[in-house]
């Protein structure tokens, strides 16, 4: 179905970005600062629909940079967790171990954060969901840099703690992320005081709170965005019904009446990028990174647009709202951070994509349609304990239905037997359900031959794309793929739509490179998330793991990296 495209449709692409086919060759950058950027949820689709929008810093990326619009995170269980643990690593899902957001632990019988450490506390919170690098099985550019250069210093800046931890790596110098009534935080290592930890922050941390107290954010439309913003996204306006609620895509957001409320609605806005751009562009400031002879690298995992998406859909106008004022804030963040004395190399992706809810969808015309987890895994639970005389429910998907465990009635690890006959009976039950386009055996998976290295991701099948996101004894025993436009998830109050399936709506990202001097060229053929890390590596002469599944590209002409 997909083909390589032909000279002359790569020349009507180039042409159609002001790209000419002949162009100049372009140089090599030669960076101080490396700035990588992840915004969260920002599919190939979301930025073609609002790429002609942008004057920005994404406006300036795409105009001035070398664009790949059809990136790809080419593994099957597209969440934030695993996404980002590709973009720095070089590595698929089944190296990084950060298979899920979540898995499920038969050993102890409980639900297992991708970043849980229990030896790890919050430094504002010793009692919240401690976590650190400790679960990610694999290094980090960051990591590779201050190997050779112990000089270098790497942070990390997101609204999610496996934004900010999975990019900056296990020996960064700071990774801090932003939990709203408090500000932006980070972990407690073994040693190491809170206050100590917390140090960088204070100050801007003081600041915030100051500036929140004198001037609480209410999310309405931004009539000073370029570009009418305003008045385009207010046109999309519009009343829904989703699940047992009726509400109105609008803006601008009521005020909740309790402060649990209000700070939800702060962590489901804008202001969650506005300051973490803010913080990171500080930390360069403070640190000066860039300023050296040594390079420096800042990672900054944009949250917002994610949140956004679960809560209100990709294609409203709150979505709208977001993409111009996100647009803005990168444009001054990249000229805060240009003010670096050495080069500086910003890369922007995603770790997923994600479709519009499937209500709004099927108000277009679309055939989407939702899958409703618990009553779905009733179901088997209940044919299986017939089928085999069972006397428990031998099937758990404590993370989402497209990952089920085998357990015991304990709903611990089962016998090897017990593992082997379930399996095999619910693996047949789940592939004759109409709604499943294809299930696997994990263990099979995990024994499976892998394409060879030079597989197109587009071209992937839903088995190689599966066995990219096993990881033995945290991914499920049965890997499901539900058919296209049908999504597993429960429409609720604060949350409509998702992603992690392994279609190209959640998999296809855009991934842009931009330094100054750079030329404008559009690479149109796909690009594998994995191969961002070698290619930086590349770029500042530091030599990659031998085992990282991506490869460096070119960002000069030719083939030379």
């Amino acid at each position: 179905m997909n083909k390589l495209l032909t000279s002359a449709a790569l020349a009507c692409a180039a042409l159609a970005f002001g790209v000419s086919a002949q162009a100049e060759p372009v140089a090599r950058p030669d960076p101080k600062l490396v700035v990588v950027i992840s915004v969260d949820q920002f599919s190939a689709n979301l930025f073609a629909q609002h790429r002609p929008e942008f004057t920005g810093g994404l406006g300036k990326l795409a105009r001035e940079g070398i664009v790949y619009p059809n990136g790809y995170q080419s593994h099957a269980m597209t969440e934030t967790c695993p996404g980002h643990s590709t973009l720095l690593t070089g590595k698929h899902p089944n190296k990084t171990g950060i298979s899920a957001n979540d898995w499920y632990d038969r050993a102890t019988g409980k639900q297992v954060y991708c970043l849980g450490d229990d030896d790890s506390p919050l430094a504002n919170d010793p009692k919240g969901r401690a976590v650190s690098p400790k679960n990610l099985m694999a290094s980090t550019y960051g990591d590779w840099l201050k190997a050779v250069s112990p000089a270098s210093r790497v942070f990390g800046v997101s609204g999610k703690d496996r934004g900010a931890i999975t990019m900056s790596g296990h020996h960064a110098d700071g990774a801090y992320w932003y939990v709203p009534g408090f500000g932006f935080t980070t972990f407690v290592p073994p040693g190491e005081t809170a206050e100590a930890r917390l140090k960088p922050v204070a100050a801007f941390n003081a600041r915030l709170a100051a500036d929140l107290k004198k001037h609480p954010f209410v999310w309405g439309y931004d009539k000073k965005l370029i570009g009418g913003s305003d008045k385009r996204c207010k046109a999309l306006e519009a009343d829904y019904k989703t699940g047992d609620r009726a509400w109105r895509a609008a803006l601008p957001i009521p005020v909740a009446p309790d402060e649990a409320g209000k700070l939800r609605d702060l962590g489901s806005s804008p202001f969650i990028d506005q300051v973490s751009l803010d913080l990171a562009a500080q930390l360069r400031d403070t640190y000066g990174l860039g300023d050296g002879p040594q390079v420096d690298v800042l990672t900054v995992s944009l949250s917002a647009t994610d949140y956004i998406g679960h809560r209100y859909g990709t294609r409203g106008p709150e979505m709208c709202d977001q993409m111009a004022r996100l647009d803005a804030g990168l444009g001054q963040f990249l000229d805060r951070v240009g003010k670096a004395k050495g080069g500086v190399l910003v890369v922007l992706t995603a770790d997923h994509g994600g479709a519009d809810f499937a209500e709004r969808l099927n108000s277009e015309g679309y055939d989407v349609e939702r899958v409703i987890g618990k009553p779905w895994l009733a179901r088997l639970n209940a044919q299986v304990r017939a089928d085999l005389g069972l006397s428990w429910d031998p099937l758990i998907a404590d993370g989402g239905i497209d990952q089920i465990y085998v357990v015991g009635p304990d709903r611990r690890t089962p016998s090897i037997t017990d593992r082997a006959r379930i399996t095999a009976v619910a693996l047949a039950l789940v592939k004759r359900q109409p709604e499943v386009a294809e299930a696997f055996d994990a263990n099979v998976l995990l024994t499976a031959e892998a394409v060879s290295d030079d597989a197109s991701p587009e071209e992937l099948s839903v088995a190689e794309r599966m066995r990219r996101s096993v990881y033995p004894g945290r991914t499920g025993d049965i890997l499901v793929a539900f058919k296209p436009n049908l999504v597993p998830a429960t429409a609720g109050p604060t949350y409509v739509s998702t992603h992690g399936s392994p279609w190209d709506y959640d998999r296809r990202v855009p991934v842009l490179f931009w330094w100054k001097g750079s030329a404008p060229r559009e690479r149109v053929l796909p690009l594998d998330t994995v191969d961002i890390a070698p290619t930086i590596a590349a770029v500042t002469g530091v030599k990659p793991p031998a085992d990282v599944d991506g490869r460096c590209r070119p960002l000069g002409s030719g083939h030379d990296c």
